[in-house]
């Protein structure tokens, strides 16, 4: 069984700008405004650590943890998708998993199909991450991330 939550977001861009931005402009579109994200480790390649930290507009950090946004790449696909797990920190030391976090994207016509998924282990953290508002905050993001890629003028 699967306990997935997923947002999908049509993007008026071709896969290669939105991968770029994705991947390269990562601190612009990760997390909703007005909280930031700031790139403690990441390396675009599977088993690379991966720890983002995500701040609040008055500098507080996400609720889990000072790098709550950390584990490892488990999977990288150039132009496609990649994907991250918490159950493990530095040292592939194990902890208590939330979740994994797929990033994907696939041609749309001329746009872009986006998709951002949260698996969870159990229905349990499936649901604690609904409740924290993963619906609202995913979607903005993909949001985010849409207007990035638009703004980038055609020719670009």
């Amino acid at each position: 069984m699967s306990y997935d939550l997923s947002v999908e977001r049509r993007i008026d861009a071709p896969p290669s700008r939105v991968w770029q931005i994705m991947t390269d402009r990562t601190t612009e579109w990760w997390c909703p405004k007005p909280w930031t994200t700031t790139i403690d480790k990441l390396e675009w390649r599977p088993g690379a650590a991966f720890h983002l930290i995500m701040r609040g507009p008055n500098g507080e950090a996400d609720c889990q943890s000072e790098d709550s946004v950390g584990g490892v790449l488990l999977e990288f696909e150039p132009g496609r998708r990649f994907a991250f797990t918490d159950a493990f920190s530095a040292g592939w030391k194990p902890q208590t998993p939330f979740m994994v976090g797929i990033f994907e994207i696939e041609s749309d016509g001329d746009g872009t199909l986006y998709r951002g998924t949260a698996r969870h282990w159990t229905h349990e953290a499936m649901e604690k991450h609904r409740a924290m508002g993963f619906e609202q905050g995913w979607g903005a993001v993909a949001e985010q991330l849409a207007g990035l890629a638009e703004a980038v003028p055609a020719d670009a």
